[in-house]
């Protein structure tokens, strides 16, 4: 990474706040509970939009729980509770007007393990059109292919749509499931270990098509793997016991991280 003169990096981080500052996403002290057991503390931080940002951090830190909390997907769970906001367009997520059901729609979730339903390839993704109230089967059709082809699965599937979902590789099944979330038109991804399952060609594949994907989506993802996260990331949080330690710029966390934790997890010394 070029290195960068005091006035020019107070410059960059001034502007890379501002951007943060102003994206339609925001985490605001955050907390959240099972039960009686805490699980996040305090977290605060913007997510830019139309960028990679990547939630990393040990087993149990709290990354698929703050990454679910994005889209209220922990509402399902018996004695959840959360206080502190999270702001999407500038609204509380978790006000009493929000429908959790026309926020899912705009922030949209891809899980760690491909979760595609016992349907063809083609009612995979027509089924949350058809939610949506989709009626015309040309446009159906239309959107069924646009979405696929974002997920560059079009050319290894369009002959045979009608085939069941779960015939597809476990990287065919992944990318199926991020054409199934993005059909819908979200404006934000949230990924959950979306390559943890997959072998590394099938990985490469994804990490390729995140980077594409962020041209048109905001995209949060929480990875185990260093080096996806310094891969396919332009924004990296470091999260551990339940507490933001560092969020910044990926080149700067992977290269010179400003806390001591930060450091020590990176190099491998805990986790």
């Amino acid at each position: 990474m070029p290195s960068i003169s005091g006035g020019d990096q107070d410059q960059l981080e001034s502007g890379e706040n501002m951007e943060r500052d102003e994206s339609k996403l925001k985490v605001l002290n955050f907390n959240s509970h099972f039960g009686e057991k805490q699980i996040l503390y305090d977290i605060s931080l913007g997510i830019p939009d139309n960028r990679v940002t990547a939630i990393i951090g040990p087993s149990g830190c709290g990354k698929s729980t703050l990454l679910r909390s994005i889209n209220r997907m922990n509402d399902f769970i018996e004695n959840f509770s959360i206080s502190g906001e999270i702001i999407f367009e500038n609204q509380n997520i978790y006000g009493e007007e929000v429908d959790p059901v026309e926020l899912r729609q705009k922030i949209g979730m891809v899980f760690q393990r491909p979760n595609p339903f016992p349907k063809s390839i083609f009612e995979n993704i027509a089924y949350g059109l058809r939610v949506q109230g989709w009626k015309d089967r040309h446009a159906i059709a239309e959107q069924v292919e646009k979405s696929l082809r974002a997920a560059a699965l079009w050319d290894e599937v369009k002959d045979r749509l009608n085939s069941l979902a779960f015939d597809l590789s476990g990287g065919q099944q992944q990318r199926l499931c991020i054409a199934r979330a993005i059909a819908v038109e979200p404006e934000i991804l949230l990924m959950d270990e979306p390559a943890s399952a997959l072998d590394p060609i099938a990985t490469a594949r994804i990490e390729e098509l995140i980077k594409d994907l962020k041209e048109k989506y905001t995209i949060v993802i929480v990875t185990h793997n260093m080096q996806e996260a310094a891969r396919t990331s332009d924004y990296t949080a470091f999260l551990l016991l339940g507490r933001l330690i560092e969020y910044g710029l990926t080149d700067q966390i992977f290269t010179n991280p400003q806390k001591k934790e930060t450091e020590e997890y990176l190099t491998g010394r805990f986790g």
